[in-house]
């Protein structure tokens, strides 16, 4: 195996664990707030907590990883979430499991952005959106697989024992990737944080890419938190048989990252506009259908128009700024999930007023939007690269 793929199939299997641990909290809320005698509101703070955790800590830890070598912050990060992931497992009241899945968070802010980071800078402008979308396929087969595994470990047994699991195996894994992965070199001599900042946040192209990823996060994240109780509602359905339909989303973001790279190859930037309608038109189905089948589809579609909007939002951040990949990133995953915190809680007051499917209908209209604007931004961001490099040939 090429020490690239090697690399790849590494990062991959700790995001795929990493991110399974995250979306593990779907198809486990209504037994988080059971068996802790919670609203699943009040249970859904958890997973709020470990959002915001992540989107702060992202911050630090990107410049980070810029200065001292990305392989050594995600080595750090990788032992820390796991530890803290076990920990849940013994969370007694609320606030030991807002603590421990805030840990949780805050060490997997080291792993998400730092590994994309990593992969960008690895690989050349040719096969950097494939290798992208590959190790984000595998981080959202991750979520696919959680809901299957969260749903029957929990329904065999007791949701603690889903947060043991995906803690353990990331501890033999981090153990793994201590003495696998080759250390990179740092790209940056000096550690500033706010000069590290200055130049992305001053940029007005790449504030309008990051602004559509906040609001990218609050339509993605902010309702899928919800999925498995939607289900619930509608099918009657025990967790283990949610979990799989669940599965769907996480299907979806695979074969979206797989289409992704050739789509754009091929149709240009249009293919933005053309996922953010199919990604709203799963979202009204959700909030209005009642019919397993379409439901499930439904979910399938939902993955793919959120990766493929996403995996090229990433791609084109990391073009911006090749020299600051893993600060790029952490400002890319700040948003997407303080987007997803502000959603996840907002949404909790939205379900209890009109409903769960309400959240999904305003969803469809947020999703519609980031496409359109998603759109237009690339196709400026191609326009202006091809003037660059006419010019440069012109030289």
């Amino acid at each position: 195996m090429q020490k690239k793929e090697k690399m790849l199939l590494i990062l991959g299997l700790m995001a795929f664990l990493a991110n399974g641990d995250n979306y593990a909290a779907a198809p486990l809320i209504i037994k988080i707030a059971e068996d802790l005698s919670l609203t699943i509101s009040t249970a859904a703070i958890s997973v709020t907590a470990y959002m915001l955790a992540f989107g702060a800590f992202t911050l630090l830890f990107g410049p980070l990883s810029d200065r001292f070598g990305k392989v050594r912050v995600i080595n750090i990060a990788a032992m820390g979430t796991a530890i803290f992931s076990m920990l849940g497992a013994v969370a007694f009241n609320l606030p030991s499991l807002i603590f421990f899945r805030a840990m949780n968070g805050a060490f997997g802010a080291g792993i998400f952005p730092v590994t994309l980071a990593l992969v960008g800078q690895t690989f050349d402008d040719k096969n950097r959106h494939r290798a992208l979308a590959k190790v984000m396929g595998m981080m959202f087969m991750g979520a696919a697989s959680a809901t299957i595994i969260g749903g029957i470990l929990s329904y065999l047994g007791s949701w603690r024992m889903v947060y043991f699991f995906y803690g353990f195996a990331e501890l033999i894994l981090a153990i793994v990737m201590q003495k696998s992965l080759e250390r990179d070199k740092p790209t940056v001599a000096k550690l500033h944080y706010i000069n590290a900042y200055k130049g992305p946040l001053t940029n007005f192209q790449f504030m309008k890419i990051i602004m559509s990823v906040l609001l990218l996060g609050f339509a993605i994240f902010g309702s899928f938190t919800y999925s498995g109780t939607l289900l619930t509602e509608i099918t009657k359905y025990n967790i283990l048989i949610v979990g799989l339909i669940l599965s769907l989303f996480g299907i979806g973001t695979v074969a979206g990252g797989r289409i992704a790279p050739k789509l754009k190859s091929k149709i240009g930037p249009g293919f933005l506009g053309l996922a953010g309608f199919l990604g709203a038109a799963s979202l009204f189905v959700l909030s209005s259908s009642e019919n397993v089948v379409l439901l499930g589809v439904a979910l399938f579609i939902f993955g793919m128009a959120f990766i493929s909007i996403q995996s090229t939002f990433i791609s084109t951040a990391q073009e911006n700024f090749p020299k600051m990949r893993g600060t790029v990133m952490s400002l890319v995953s700040f948003q997407m999930f303080i987007g997803g915190a502000i959603g996840t809680s907002l949404n909790g007051m939205i379900m209890k007023q009109y409903g769960t499917q309400q959240i999904y209908f305003n969803a469809a209209f947020i999703l519609l939007f980031v496409g359109i604007v998603a759109t237009l931004i690339i196709f400026g961001f191609e326009k202006r690269k091809l003037k660059t490099v006419s010019a440069e040939n012109d030289k």
